[in-house]
């Protein structure tokens, strides 16, 4: 029997079951609306590292062994261990967990890292490739403007499209033993280039991908908007959602009744100052660990499209002139009980 739907679906022969996740994040990520949400609050974003990117490293470590043992297993007694991060060559992922001693798949798909990475693990498991795989993504606002746009010494002055890149790690372990809260397939997303050259909109860069993913996922399976409870993406915060929106209307499917976004719930913008919205692999990440995923153990959500958003560029790419493409990976996950 196929387990592809269409050209970009992939459903699964069964459940592959989420143990457990983490999330540790911020001051910042902390002081927003899912602030109490979060398993660990930062009072320092160094983490009591001497740089930024170490500082990162850390919330990575400690998100994988948070995850681990809330999910009552060693870290090293998993088959896989999949992460990814915003910074050159994932070293923000590398050096925090460098020392598990597991096999390790290094991924890149800028924001929509935990989307991925739930697509890459699922697949793992449901092939009988792996029992139990670790997932991992992580960002850190002050690596990521150093790296993208300016240094915070520089001070320069945000303009309203910029987007706050999330401070935070989140992990996710997954499970080839059934029942729960599950991942039960995912619509790969393709590469959609809407010739945004502003390394500031980013929110206008992804949400050509996120809506021909989600336009494609309807296709594929044919199924509705109104078979999710709510349609979730990734950071496409204000201008990128309410682009979304319109696209995913005129391709004929109306989900503003149930889409959300990460971006959008992970901070209060007038109180915070976050202008566009949140961003970051650990944008989608956090908010999926420390939100929706408890109010899907909770009984309160029941089926969701889980859909991580991605910005496709390094700061030569922007420096040269190039456009940004976009990315985004739709991973279905229900409470299928037991």
């Amino acid at each position: 029997m196929t387990k592809r739907l269409g050209k970009q679906t992939v459903l699964f022969s069964r459940p592959v079951g989420i143990l457990a996740t983490s999330s540790v994040v911020g001051p910042k990520e902390g002081e927003g609306p899912l602030g109490s949400k979060f398993d660990v609050v930062l009072d320092d974003p160094m983490a009591g590292a001497d740089s930024w990117e170490k500082a990162e490293s850390a919330l990575v470590k400690q998100s994988v062994q948070l995850c681990a043992s809330k999910a009552g297993m060693e870290t090293a007694n998993f088959d896989y261990l999949i992460a990814g991060d915003l910074l050159n060559q994932s070293t923000g992922s590398i050096f925090g967990v460098r020392d598990t001693n597991v096999p390790y798949l290094g991924i890149f798909g800028a924001c929509s890292a935990m989307g991925e990475g739930l697509s890459i693990g699922g697949m793992l498991i449901d092939g009988g490739f792996a029992d139990n795989v670790l997932v991992s993504a992580s960002s850190h606002f002050c690596s990521a403007e150093k790296q993208f746009r300016f240094p915070l010494e520089f001070g320069a002055q945000r303009p309203p499209t910029s987007s706050w890149t999330v401070t935070g790690a989140a992990a996710a372990a997954l499970t080839s033993k059934v029942g729960g809260v599950s991942v039960l397939g995912c619509t790969t997303g393709k590469m959609v280039d809407m010739g945004v050259t502003d390394a500031n909109n980013m929110g206008a860069a992804m949400a050509g991908a996120a809506a021909d993913t989600i336009v494609a996922h309807f296709k594929d399976t044919g199924r509705s908007p109104h078979y999710y409870d709510a349609i979730i993406t990734g950071d496409l915060g204000y201008i990128g959602s309410d682009l979304l929106l319109q696209m995913v209307d005129k391709a004929g499917y109306q989900i503003t009744h149930n889409h959300k976004d990460c971006g959008i719930e992970i901070f209060d913008r007038d109180r915070q100052n976050t202008l566009a919205g949140g961003s970051g692999c650990a944008c989608s990440g956090v908010t999926f660990a420390a939100h929706f995923y408890e109010e899907m153990k909770a009984g309160r959500l029941s089926k969701i499209l889980f859909v991580p958003t991605g910005a496709l560029m390094s700061p030569v790419s922007v420096q040269q002139g190039e456009s940004i493409p976009g990315i985004a990976h739709a991973v279905i996950i229900e409470n299928v009980g037991g």
